[in-house]
């Protein structure tokens, strides 16, 4: 479980481009729970994903994890207990090695075992078994370098090394929008079957409110540092992207004008 309480971050504190990222936001997801984030530029939405990941300490509040206070925990320590994608393909990967040594070092991170390259027979065959799933092909090229690969295939890769070893929380920040729409898609597609079948604990920010609105269980909706809608249930079912529009209208008393989120 994923437990937030009155976090707090200011940038540029006591100058006149003091910046309030994070105003006393409140978040609690349970064990298995995938939330999609929205909301404009300047938000907060990735500002939240470097507090929780360890990117900066918050100036105020409290994180928990799975039951650990992990607020002020260096990002390394929390790294092997939680995966997260980014925007750019570049990152997440080593690109002069092969996909089989990024692999090798990701799995044996995660189980503490130190790192390592050397590969036994049995790992080799869950890798390969892994990459699969994806239809991708990738199983045929372990030895190729990562940096020849398509950017869909990193993400892919990369989504891979993040869950290998399930994470207790799995933060995707708009994993697929560097990536044209039919890669994106089957990037997403592959991102679902991993959450569903891991039961991962998951928060993806995402400019698409179509896709905030139908991947997961819950949306909810970023302004200013803060929570502005939460959406669950009956309620988010039932929810169509005017009606969202026209929610967070009502709300801020302002209308949505990131051409990003009503283009996509």
């Amino acid at each position: 479980m994923l437990y937030i309480r009155d976090l707090c971050k200011v940038f540029a504190p006591g100058t006149p481009n003091a910046h309030t990222a994070l105003d006393h936001l409140n978040l609690t997801l349970m064990p298995g729970e995938f939330v999609t984030v929205l909301g404009s530029n300047g938000a907060g939405k990735s500002t939240l994903f470097s507090a929780i990941g360890g990117g900066f300490w918050a100036d105020s509040g409290s994180i928990f994890l799975d039951g650990e206070n992990i607020t002020y925990l260096p990002e390394y320590k929390r790294a092997a207990k939680i995966g997260r994608l980014f925007q750019d393909p570049m990152k997440g990967t080593a690109p002069h090695m092969t996909i089989e040594e990024n692999l090798a070092l990701s799995y044996s991170r995660s189980r503490r075992r130190g790192l390592y390259l050397a590969v036994c027979k049995k790992d080799r065959d869950f890798f390969r078994a892994a990459l699969s799933e994806f239809g991708m092909g990738l199983e045929d090229r372990m030895n190729a370098k990562v940096g020849l690969l398509s950017g869909g295939q990193r993400q892919a890769l990369t989504l891979l090394m993040s869950t290998i070893v399930p994470p207790k929380l799995l933060l995707l920040d708009e994993h697929t929008a560097a990536l044209d729409p039919a890669t994106a898609q089957k990037v997403l597609e592959i991102t679902k079957e991993i959450v569903a079948k891991n039961q991962l604990t998951t928060m993806m920010i995402t400019h698409n409110i179509q896709s905030a609105l139908t991947c997961g269980s819950r949306t909810i909706m970023m302004d200013e540092g803060r929570i502005i809608l939460d959406l669950s249930g009956e309620e988010r079912k039932k929810m169509s992207v005017a009606g969202l529009m026209d929610l967070y209208a009502a709300k801020q008393h302002k209308t949505l004008d990131n051409d990003r989120m009503l283009l996509s």
